[in-house]
């Protein structure tokens, strides 16, 4: 009796060895995980900011929409609110102008507003709150007349309603611009939609 318990063994173990789970040969590779999730800082980049200055928010363009980043710009104290309308203008063209940090490069950030542009204030028969660039809007890429119109409206540079008004150098037209969210969300389908304004 104890012979045969003891030949049974070999069999038993045999049969539960081939119960067990085998390897698969299933690939299970889904590809290495994103190290970064796009338009996504993971804090701010100091490099980009002064301890000196007005804190602002500029307009980069990240994926397919605008997006804001931290930003400062100098503004001598006692200036006078027309004077610092322009020269809060200009701070922020010269942002928008500068090449995206790496922080930013890396998250997806970049822009297409291009150096040297300058902005000045109204001429005698333009409204008060004008401002004209160095290139008319109209010669500027979809993208950088979204950039400069949501940058400027979410600023001191613009009306109290969030619209500004921008013209051209010399006599050239002044155009009322708002930044909508069909704007923000999809600045390179077409100009930002814009009224004529009137010369006083």
């Amino acid at each position: 009796m104890n012979a045969r318990r003891l030949l049974a063994l070999p069999i038993l173990a045999a049969l539960l060895t081939g119960c067990g789970i085998r390897a698969t040969q299933v690939p299970t590779d889904f590809g290495a995980a994103p190290s970064r999730v796009p338009c996504s800082l993971t804090e701010p980049d100091r490099t980009t900011q002064s301890s000196h200055g007005v804190p602002v928010q500029v307009f980069l363009l990240c994926g397919s929409s605008l997006v804001t980043v931290d930003r400062s710009v100098r503004v001598p104290d006692g200036t006078a609110d027309a004077k610092r309308r322009v020269l809060v203008a200009q701070g922020l063209l010269d942002q928008l102008a500068q090449t995206p940090s790496t922080g930013e490069k890396n998250a997806g950030y970049t822009t297409y507003v291009h150096g040297g542009m300058a902005v000045t204030g109204p001429h005698p028969k333009d409204p008060e709150d004008a401002l004209r660039l160095s290139t008319a809007p109209d010669q500027l890429t979809p993208y950088a007349l979204a950039q400069i119109v949501c940058t400027f409206s979410d600023s001191a540079a613009a009306e109290g309603d969030g619209s500004v008004i921008l013209g051209g150098p010399g006599g050239g037209p002044l155009r009322r611009y708002e930044c909508t969210d069909e704007v923000r969300n999809r600045p390179g389908s077409g100009k930002p939609t814009s009224n004529k304004v009137t010369a006083g």
